[in-house]
């Protein structure tokens, strides 16, 4: 018997048994020198009948592990994929749901309700989003200043984005009221308005999981290589030239979830490769956060730490990013891209400088609740505030020029109370030490005529005082 196995190269070990491009042979024959001898006819017939009987056994077991690769989507599924795509009243609701709102701020809310409600009170109670206490181990804080995001509202739906490059395809797409970036299974991909990345900075995105994803070849795969490899030639399963990389591969019940990382330094040898389990979140938008801090690379999926590599990069060199897919069955989308650059030093700002402003605590859409993910520059500042006992603060909130000039005024101040708040509970600070306002859009950074400068607005600033 002969069995001829495929595997992928780069982002995962070896496929299970009955992975992608199983090819099975099998061939048994036995040669009876002398037929008109009983008893070797007998013995040949036995023989036969054992080779035969494992054969069937070992062929079933494959028809089996291939039937279940492709079962098919059931109806729900189909009316689901078919749900993410909308018509222009859903785009135009959706512009106007996201005034003011922070870039990354997807409804991933909406989604984990709708779909779990669809799926019943299970689902619901698995997929429920966690409260900022789960994050208590959540230590990213996102770069100083936003340079280049990406939400999709200047392309239609059913259009590849208008400022990205890619050799496949790929089309926005509504889902459940938020535009995501469908990749194609095959590809390589890479938004034009983003080049040559700094010494720190952050990169954050969305990114959902159909329920069909295979666990075969890979997820969706993140390459940060040097600036001078960033093509559509890019090899991802064979490139060696220097880079770091990982692929975030989901499955449907979340268990068998893993991600994978690689590093090749510059002589092209690989000296960092593992792959763990994944902790990701079914039915919902995951957040991916990543934080470069000069060699140093941390990957983040929701409030927990995946990788912590402390010599990832090369000093030497100037990377970029691209993203990638070598996809067996199923879809992954991303949304809300967020690139931030700078080192953030919440104590010396605030201490020394006396003044630190921040556009790492996020709120729900034209809201004052402040998301989780906030938590890790909340934990700074927290942690600011308790060794300089004496120091009292000023907290103001600011909104982008967007809507309304007194609803925007409203929510700065709101805004600004529910850090206070967050500070005061969730980490002892005392409430007489801080005060708070809002500026609405009056006092922007920068023009509110670009995606950048509208999300370097929404911001909240600490004055010392």
């Amino acid at each position: 018997m002969v069995i001829n196995v495929a595997f992928k190269v780069r982002g995962i070990g070896l496929s299970s048994f009955f992975g992608a491009m199983l090819a099975v042979s099998a061939t048994a024959q036995i040669r009876v020198e002398d037929p008109k001898k009983t008893a070797e006819r007998s013995v040949e017939g036995r023989v036969n009948s054992r080779i035969d009987q494992g054969i069937n056994k070992g062929l079933d077991k494959v028809e089996e592990g291939i039937g279940n690769i492709f079962k098919k989507k059931n109806k729900g599924e189909k009316d689901q994929k078919t749900k993410g795509k909308t018509t222009k009243d859903n785009d135009e609701q959706q512009q106007e749901d996201s005034n003011d709102a922070q870039v990354n701020e997807t409804s991933s809310s909406k989604a984990s309700s709708t779909k779990a409600n669809s799926q019943g009170g299970a689902a619901a109670a698995k997929d429920e989003p966690k409260s900022m206490k789960a994050y208590s181990k959540f230590d990213f804080v996102p770069g100083e200043k936003i340079v280049a995001t990406e939400d999709f509202s200047q392309d239609a739906v059913g259009d590849f984005p208008a400022k990205w490059n890619t050799n496949a395809s790929g089309e926005v797409v509504t889902m459940e009221g938020a535009k995501f970036l469908q990749f194609a299974k095959s590809g390589v991909y890479y938004p034009e308005f983003v080049k040559e990345l700094p010494e720190n900075f952050t990169m954050e995105f969305d990114m959902l999981a159909s329920e069909d994803l295979s666990v075969n070849m890979s997820g969706l795969k993140v390459f940060f290589p040097e600036f001078k490899e960033r093509k559509l030639t890019f090899d991802q399963n064979f490139n060696s030239s220097a880079q770091a990389g990982i692929d975030i591969h989901p499955t449907a019940d979340g268990e068998s979830s893993t991600s994978s990382v690689w590093v090749f330094d510059k002589n092209s040898e690989k000296v960092v490769e593992n792959t763990n389990r994944l902790a990701w979140k079914t039915n919902v938008a995951n957040r991916v956060s990543i934080w470069k801090q000069k060699t140093r690379l941390r990957i983040y999926v929701n409030e927990t730490k995946i990788w912590d590599l402390p010599k990832a990069f090369d000093s030497s060199l100037k990377y970029s990013m691209l993203f990638a897919t070598s996809i067996f069955e199923g879809t992954v989308y991303l949304a809300n891209l967020r690139v931030a650059v700078g080192a953030p030093d919440t104590r010396s700002k605030l201490i020394t400088e006396g003044k630190f402003s921040t556009t790492g605590i996020l709120f729900d859409v034209n809201s004052d609740k402040i998301k989780p993910e906030s938590y890790g520059v909340l934990k700074e500042l927290g942690t600011v505030l308790k060794e300089n006992a004496t120091v009292k603060v000023r907290i103001i909130g600011h909104t982008d020029a967007d809507g309304e000039d007194a609803k925007n005024l409203d929510l700065s101040k709101r805004r600004a109370a529910s850090v206070k708040n967050a500070l005061q509970t969730e980490f002892g600070i005392e409430a007489a030490r801080m005060e708070t306002d809002g500026k609405g859009e009056s006092q922007p950074v920068a023009p509110n005529t670009t995606a950048e400068g509208k999300a370097n607005n929404r911001r909240v600033e600490f004055v010392k005082l």
